[in-house]
């Protein structure tokens, strides 16, 4: 993670100052006012050893309003309080200097570096740094068309081998038809994967244009002596884009149902056909039209969706393609279709299909639903502390009533007002902040802490909670 960076005791700044662009120093050698243990994700520890005071994970949000963001390292967030005049922010994507803009331009789930300092027991980012594109020689790089044509025609038929260096559990989110598993960091664990013949065109992809396995796995595979090595850099959200991508029965079972993951099933059979035999919360979807597409949840929640037909060779593609060319993704379509499902043993229903597709995300950590939130606010009971963690000005225009104002920056500062033993909850504007203060909380030892994603508007004390 990170790689293409390769000093990173200093900070590459944009800053456009008379359309010069300079460097900042990230670490003063008399700065550090106390140090954190470091911390990497998984995946980032393939490549780099964990550094003192150095987080390395998924940027999951900021809040300019308590100076705070939120990175994510593996199963634990981190919450981070920043200052607005001295935090260094590196943000390819944003060319402008100012602070907020850089912060808000990160994207969630991307790859950052932040280096974290101690003030008075609380972790500061000193500087974050968004990962930029993986640098690959031109040479070495197959583009998408080139790729759509081979898949098109097939590994045998195109003479080629596709490979998808993702861990596994990411290969079981879908991956681009006909490649197969081979992750980089157990790549010299799995030579027998990579074709007999060194000349056999092998094209890599991996997590996209930030994501290092794909172009490390080409060196091994070129160290091995393999001539005709291709990166795909778009890799899998590139491809999502334009393309459905492939799911198994296996995997949809291993991955998605036994561990309780939603996703939206559509069946692109003829309905009178589907109605003999179909598999639980399936909708009947034979062409993807403006009709069938109101069917489906709002694009922006970004829902799963799968799409199977007899047996993986019929309309299952040409509906998923319809999807994705609305603007849907990711979409995948099932291999082997429901024939592949029948002969894994699995369950099928007959009669009526589902009407509309129904898809509920699965909570968040310490996520509480709104029906129970309104049911606590309507009488808050002895053993709740419901706290309210916008700034007082935001309070003063309506606050939920019996809700206690601490505002998300000063909870670490206020937890003589919050007994251990309560259940507490917290709220804001729009969840991001009650976030915050949840995994705050968290990390104070709490053990009954909640908190609300919906947005929150008071008006003349009637509450009103969506999402």
């Amino acid at each position: 993670m990170l790689s293409c960076i390769t000093n990173w005791r200093t900070l590459a700044l944009s800053l456009a100052v008379g359309g010069v662009v300079t460097a900042a120093p990230l670490l003063a050698a008399d700065t550090p006012a106390g140090t954190v243990e470091g911390r990497n994700t998984k995946v980032c520890s393939t490549c780099h050893k964990v550094e003192a005071s150095t987080f390395r994970g998924y940027f999951e949000t900021v809040a300019m309003k308590s100076s705070s963001l939120q990175v994510k390292v593996d199963d634990k967030s981190e919450v981070l309080k920043f200052d607005k005049a001295t935090i260094k922010v590196s943000n390819p994507d944003v060319k402008d200097g100012d602070v907020e803009k850089q912060l808000r331009g990160i994207k969630k789930n991307h790859e950052v570096k932040v280096v974290v300092e101690l003030k008075n027991g609380v972790q500061y980012a000193k500087a974050i740094v968004a990962k930029p594109p993986i640098k690959v020689d031109e040479a070495k790089l197959i583009k998408v068309d080139e790729v759509e044509k081979l898949v098109a025609m097939g590994p045998e038929k195109g003479n080629f081998t596709l490979i998808d260096s993702r861990p596994l559990p990411r290969y079981q989110d879908g991956f681009i038809p006909g490649a197969i598993n081979l992750p980089y960091p157990a790549f010299d664990k799995n030579l027998d994967k990579l074709p007999a013949d060194k000349n056999r065109l092998i094209i890599f992809y991996c997590a996209g244009i930030t994501c290092t396995m794909s172009p490390k796995s080409l060196e091994k595979a070129e160290q091995l002596g393999y001539k005709n090595v291709k990166v795909y850099r778009e890799g899998m959200p590139g491809w999502l884009q334009r393309k459905p991508g492939v799911m198994t029965v296996k995997f949809i079972k291993e991955a998605w149902l036994d561990k309780e993951m939603p996703f939206v099933l559509l069946d692109a059979r003829a309905q009178k056909d589907a109605e003999q035999a179909f598999i639980k919360g399936a909708v009947s979807f034979p062409v993807a039209d403006e009709k069938t597409l109101k069917l489906l949840p709002k694009k922006d929640v970004k829902a799963p969706i799968f799409v199977y037909d007899a047996d993986g060779k019929g309309n299952a593609q040409a509906v998923a393609q319809g999807i994705v060319k609305a603007g849907f993704a990711p979409v995948l379509v099932v291999d082997g279709g429901i024939a592949a499902w029948q002969k894994a043993g699995l369950p099928l229903e007959k009669g009526a299909l589902a009407a509309k597709a129904a898809y509920t995300p699965k909570p968040k950590a310490g996520e509480i639903s709104i029906d129970n939130f309104k049911k606590l606010i309507a009488a808050i009971p002895a053993d709740t502390i419901i706290i309210d963690v916008r700034l007082p000005d935001e309070v003063k225009e309506g606050a939920i009533a019996g809700a206690v104002n601490i505002p998300a920056a000063e909870v670490d500062q206020n937890l003589a007002r919050l007994p251990k033993e309560k259940r507490i909850v917290a709220y804001c504007n729009s969840g991001t902040q009650a976030e915050m203060a949840y995994h705050t909380l968290k990390g104070k030892g709490y053990p009954n802490v909640f908190f609300l994603n919906a947005k929150v508007e008071v008006d003349e004390g009637k509450v009103e909670i969506t999402r």
